[in-house]
């Protein structure tokens, strides 16, 4: 590893300038997607980039917060493709079988997600909304295998996952997160399908997953069966808040793509123009030093609750106002519907950046309930109602 934080950021910037694909946006196609995601998380993982964050022993592991930082940071400034395809794998799949798994489940999943084997995440539910302990599917034992039905709803790139992170109901007696098993599901398991969800800009970046008497031996169960919740609360907290920061530093870099809109056009004389360009360059600012600041609170051990709720709700908006001006510069070519790229602020589609950034202020928990956080957890005021629904005139 590099002695210094400066020889670490040379260090990779030097290799990025060696390796980064330039050409990862034309291979974003649903065609090309799956492979390119594969190739360029094979070279970070034999560059000892790909998991920073996973302890020591493994290849480019044991990175302090601060080194982890500075990894994305320059990632994100040599425009490379963020790690879509792998990031259930590396973070939340990695964290629970670090944290929660049995020594054989960790000792045999952990490599084989090294080696490229992808994972989705079936915790939500129609019907239950963001309520994680609505779940419905149910798993009943028999023997030595679970036997599990149900449906899950919004597992990102559930179709092209080898295994899944799967939450399911094995009792209803008592309080809701009581009843709640954690298990390890194999996605090529007689009884599983899986269906892509077609998206407004026709990105097709989530799935629905329908399980019908699906066996899943007892030896793929996380922890003690009825333990689920707890299971599944360390690989909801395993994003250790530097997506926020890569995503803030990406959209930074992105301005550069606005400005070569302005430079192809007689605008570059434009008053109007020019002050929209500064203030949204000063907004954007502002959200990484928000997402700077959060980090720092977390590398201090300061971090309080509603501190990522301000990040992530100052994050979405200004990402839908970077896609929107976007949009109104490039005139109708950028309202083209170009051939679809995989999810991501900057596909190269302005007009399907725009409507990407809608799907930000959900991700991740709704604008509304990160405002109730803010509101409630962080400022103290009163906790909204349990069932307020809107009256007829208000």
């Amino acid at each position: 590893m590099s002695d210094t934080p400066e020889d670490l950021r040379h260090e990779i910037r030097q290799w990025l300038a060696d390796n980064a694909p330039g050409d990862w946006r034309d291979q974003s196609t649903h065609e090309g997607f799956v492979a390119s995601q594969r190739a360029w998380f094979a070279q970070l993982v034999a560059a000892g980039y790909a998991v920073p964050h996973w302890p020591g022993e493994w290849p480019g592991g044991g990175r302090s917060l601060a080194e982890q930082k500075i990894i994305y940071e320059e990632l994100a400034r040599a425009d490379t493709p963020r790690l879509l395809l792998s990031f259930v794998s590396t973070y939340h799949a990695a964290a629970t079988l670090m944290e929660c798994a049995s020594k054989e489940q960790a000792a045999h999943y952990l490599p084989r997600i090294l080696k490229g084997e992808t994972w989705c995440q079936g915790f939500s539910e129609p019907g239950a909304g963001s309520d994680l302990a609505a779940i419905r599917t149910k798993a009943v034992r028999r023997g030595d295998v679970y036997v599990v039905s149900g449906q899950k709803i919004w597992s990102t790139m559930a179709q092209y996952a080898d295994m899944c992170l799967l939450l399911v109901r094995t009792s209803s007696e008592g309080a809701k997160q009581a009843g709640m098993t954690y298990l390890l599901m194999d996605m090529t398991l007689p009884g599983v399908s899986v269906r892509p969800i077609h998206q407004i800009q026709g990105d097709e970046e989530f799935a629905e997953i329908f399980l019908d008497e699906v066996e899943i031996p007892v030896s793929q169960r996380v922890g003690e069966e009825g333990a689920g919740w707890a299971v599944a609360q360390a690989t909801l907290a395993s994003e250790r808040g530097l997506t926020l920061m890569e995503l803030s530093y990406r959209m930074r870099g992105a301005m550069t793509r606005l400005v070569s809109e302005i430079a192809g056009t007689d605008r570059t004389e434009d008053r109007g123009v020019l002050r929209d360009l500064g203030a949204l360059a000063t907004r954007v600012d502002a959200v990484c030093a928000l997402a700077d600041r959060f980090l720092q609170k977390r590398m201090e051990d300061e971090e309080k609750i509603g501190d990522a709720s301000v990040v992530k709700l100052a994050y979405a908006r200004c990402l839908r106002a970077w896609a929107e001006m976007g949009v109104t510069l490039s005139g109708l070519s950028g309202q083209l519907h170009a051939p679809i790229t995989y999810g991501d602020l900057n596909s190269g589609n302005w007009m399907a950046d725009f409507m990407n950034s809608y799907a930000w202020t959900i991700a991740g928990g709704s604008d509304e309930v990160q405002r109730n956080i803010i509101a409630e957890r962080m400022l103290g005021m009163p906790r909204e109602p349990r069932g307020w629904k809107l009256e007829a005139g208000q």
